[in-house]
C-alpha cells in the first residue's frame, strides 16, 4: 500500500529502512555496508509496500532495481507478492506498480527471470496492462508475439468483449504490442480482430472530439457561468472553473465587467470561482478584495479557487499585493509567499525565509507549499535558510522536494559539494543525480568511480549522462 498523506508508515530517517523508503543516496550506500539479509529485507519492504507519497511524480524503481543487482537479491518475494490469491480482488496499480517497474528495469539489465515474471504476470495478473507496458519497451517482437493469443483470451468474442478490447487498444499507454499482434502473419483471425479494434479505437477518439459537451460558439457570459454551476451540481461533481474561465476570456467584453464582479463577490460556488479566475487572469485591479473575501469563505471550494486565481496573476500589482499578504498564516498567505519566492526580488528574501520556517514549523517537512519556498530560497540565495534546508533534506519523505532542496543548497551552502552532493549521485531522482554530477567534488574517490559507472549505465537518463561525461572530460583535461 502507499504511504498515507496523513498517517505515514515511513521509518525514521536515521534507519536503513527510512533512508531506502525516501530514495536517498545514503540509503543505497548504507545498504551495501549493512548485513546482506538486513539490506535485502529493507529493500523488499520498500518494493512490496510502496512508500511514495505520489507515485505519479516520484521515482524509485530504477533506484531499487540497481540495488537488487548490487545485492544479488532473488525475486522470490516479488513473485509471491504479484501472484498472491488476492491479486484478482485488489487490482489497483498502487499494489503492484512499483514491483512491475522494478522488474522492467531488471529486464533492461539482462535479468531473464525478471522478464519471465513480467510475461507471466501479463497473462495471469490483474494489473496486466502495467506489465504489458513494461514489456512493450523491453521485450523483442518474438516474445511479444507469443503473448498475443493468451492476452486476447481476456476478451471473449461477445459484444462486451469486443468493446473491452477496443477500449484496451485505444487507451493503451504503449501501443506496440497491439500492433505486433495485429501484424502477426501466422494468426489471421487474431490479425483481423485487432485491425478492427485499432480502427474502432481511432474512430472513437474522433467521435469524442466531435461530441464535446462544453460551451458552443455564440454562448454568452451568463450561459458559460450557468454551465460551470451545472457541472458543480452534478453527481459526481465536475469542477469546470478553469474551462469556464477560458471560455469567458473569449466572449467577455467591457460591458460584462459589472456582471463578472458581482458573480465573483456573491455568486454560487462554481460561478464565483470561474469569475474570480477570469478576472485574475485579466489582471483586473478590483479583484484583490474579492480574492481576499473569497479566501476567507467557509466553502472550501470557493476559498481554494480564490487562492488558485491569485496564484495565476503575473503583474506588478499582484507582486505588491503578495508582499502585503505574505505574513498571513493561511493558504492565501502561503500563495503570496510562493509568489515572492518565484518572482520576487532580493528584498523579499526575509519574507520567503519567514514563510519557509513557518511552514516547516506548522505543517511539517512534506507540506505542499514547501517546494516553491525552497526553490525561492535558492533563487534568492538566502544563506540564512541553509540550516532549515539541510533539515528538510534529511527528513522529507518526498524525493521531489529533496531534489529541490539539493538545487537550493548547491547555490547557498559552501559545504554542499563535499557533503550532500556526494550522496546525491546515488539518489532515486534523475534531476537530483544530475545536480550532483555537476557539483560533487571529484577529490572523493567514490565520486569518480560513481561518475564512471553512471556514464556507462544503459538505464541512466540522458541528462545525467551528459552532466557526468562533462565532469569526467573536465577532470581529464585538468
Amino acid at each position: 500500500m502507499f504511504a498515507s498523506h496523513i498517517e505515514t508508515d515511513i521509518a525514521p530517517s536515521g534507519t536503513l529502512l527510512g533512508l531506502l523508503q525516501r530514495g536517498r543516496g545514503d540509503g543505497w550506500l548504507h545498504a551495501l555496508a549493512a548485513p546482506r539479509a538486513e539490506a535485502v529485507a529493507a529493500l523488499e519492504r520498500c518494493v512490496l509496500h510502496d512508500p511514495r507519497r505520489d507515485w505519479r511524480l516520484e521515482h524509485r524503481s530504477l533506484y531499487y532495481a540497481r540495488l537488487y543487482v548490487e545485492l544479488g537479491a532473488d525475486l522470490d518475494a516479488i513473485t509471491d507478492h504479484l501472484f498472491r490469491p488476492d491479486d484478482a480482488v485488489r487490482p489497483e496499480e498502487e499494489r503492484t506498480g512499483l514491483a512491475l517497474s522494478v522488474l522492467g528495469h531488471l529486464t533492461s539489465y539482462g535479468d531473464r527471470e525478471a522478464l519471465r515474471l513480467l510475461r507471466r504476470y501479463a497473462v495471469e495478473g490483474a494489473n496486466w496492462r502495467w506489465a504489458l507496458d513494461e514489456l512493450a519497451v523491453r521485450d523483442d517482437d518474438a516474445g511479444l508475439r507469443a503473448l498475443g493469443p493468451r492476452i486476447l483470451l481476456r476478451f471473449p468474442h461477445t459484444e462486451e468483449g469486443e468493446a473491452a478490447l477496443t477500449a484496451a487498444v485505444r487507451d493503451s499507454f504503449e501501443p506496440r504490442p497491439w500492433h505486433v499482434w495485429a501484424a502477426d502473419p501466422d494468426r489471421p483471425g487474431q490479425r483481423a480482430r485487432l485491425e478492427r479494434a485499432l480502427e474502432h479505437g481511432d474512430f472513437d477518439r474522433w467521435q469524442r472530439q466531435l461530441r464535446s459537451p462544453g460551451p458552443q460558439p455564440g454562448w454568452s457570459v451568463a450561459a458559460i457561468l450557468d454551465w460551470a454551476q451545472e457541472g458543480y451540481e452534478q453527481s459526481p461533481r465536475q469542477w469546470r472553473e478553469a474551462a469556464a474561465a477560458r471560455c469567458l476570456a473569449a466572449v467577455a467584453g467591457p460591458a460584462d465587467r459589472p456582471r463578472l464582479l458581482a458573480a465573483a463577490e456573491a455568486g454560487p460556488p462554481a460561478v464565483r470561482a470561474a469569475a474570480l479566475r477570469h478576472l485574475a487572469e485579466r489582471e483586473e485591479p478590483a479583484v484583490f478584495p474579492l480574492v481576499e473575501a473569497a479566501a476567507a469563505a467557509p466553502d472550501e471550494d470557493v476559498a481554494g479557487a480564490a487562492v488558485t486565481a491569485f496564484s495565476r496573476m503575473g503583474g506588478r500589482p499582484a507582486l505588491e499585493q503578495a508582499r502585503r499578504w505574505a505574513d498571513r498564516d493561511d493558504q492565501l498567505g502561503s500563495c503570496a509567499a510562493a509568489m515572492l519566492a518565484t518572482r520576487g526580488e532580493s528584498r523579499d528574501a526575509p519574507r520567503v525565509l519567514t514563510a519557509l520556517l513557518r511552514s516547516v514549523r506548522t505543517r511539517g517537512m512534506d507540506a505542499r507549499e514547501l517546494r516553491p519556498l525552497v526553490e525561492g530560497a535558492g533563487r534568492l540565495a538566502v544563506g540564512a535558510a541553509v540550516p532549515v534546508l539541510r533539515h528538510i533534506y534529511r527528513e522529507t519523505a518526498s524525493s521531489q522536494l529533496r531534489g529541490d532542496v539539493a538545487r537550493a543548497l548547491s547555490g547557498t551552502d559552501p559545504s554542499f559539494t563535499t557533503g550532500f552532493a556526494v550522496e546525491c549521485l546515488w539518489d532515486c531522482e534523475e534531476d537530483t543525480r544530475e545536480v550532483a554530477a555537476r557539483c560533487a567534488t571529484t577529490v572523493d574517490t567514490r565520486v569518480v568511480e560513481r561518475l564512471r559507472r553512471l556514464a556507462t549505465d544503459p538505464a541512466e537518463q540522458a541528462g545525467v549522462q551528459t552532466a557526468v561525461r562533462g565532469r569526467l572530460a573536465d577532470r581529464a583535461t585538468g
